[in-house]
């Protein structure tokens, strides 16, 4: 089972078959909606005029590639940051994996290397990094040994928790459920 987010059927197509567009939307996975975050890498791309390219991105003027994700309406409610995290995250790429972010996972031997791997890089926590390696494993079959335990809750088969587990409206409802419940949760234990 692939993906499939309630965004633009163009821009689902290109989460699929793009692994940087993939990887742009979990980077731009904070504060503001999974929806927008995904949709992200689908209007870069058409600002651009290409599909993104880490090599790229890396290099592109930090001024210019602000614009980009400025230009309204803006890819992020932080285009400044999540432009120079984009940035980071691609430099990181070709620094280390040529460029390639299928070598992120393609060439980790478990799910303990993928996760390490992840985390590794700019931006991504051990929660951001669990959720991206469920991503990874649930909806686009990398599942190299222990990756549901690398990737904690997260890797729980038929949970509702993250960007993983969303295929349709109802389990997209069901994620929402679960996160508002975290934060009442959260709320709770602090003011309690």
């Amino acid at each position: 089972m692939t993906l499939l987010l309630p965004i633009d059927a163009e821009a689902n197509e290109l989460l699929r078959r793009d692994p940087l567009a993939l990887l742009i939307g979990m980077v731009l996975d904070q504060q503001v909606s999974m929806e927008k975050a995904f949709a992200g890498p689908y209007e870069l791309r058409r600002r651009l005029g290409h599909d993104p390219d880490a090599a790229e991105l890396a290099a592109f003027d930090p001024d210019a590639l602000t614009a980009i994700f400025a230009e309204r309406p803006a890819l992020h409610r932080f285009p400044k940051a999540m432009a120079a995290r984009v940035q980071e995250v691609c430099r990181t790429l070709v620094e280390q994996y040529d460029g390639d972010p299928r070598r992120l996972w393609s060439e980790a031997e478990d799910g303990r290397e993928l996760l390490k791997r992840i985390t590794g890089l700019p931006g991504f926590g051990k929660q951001k990094g669990q959720i991206f390696l469920a991503l990874l494993g649930k909806r686009f079959g990398v599942q190299p040994p222990g990756w549901r335990e690398a990737a904690g809750d997260y890797g729980v088969e038929g949970a509702h928790y993250s960007v993983a587990d969303v295929v349709d409206e109802t389990s997209l409802a069901k994620v929402r459920q679960h996160k508002q419940q975290m934060k009442a949760a959260a709320k709770a234990a602090a003011a309690g």
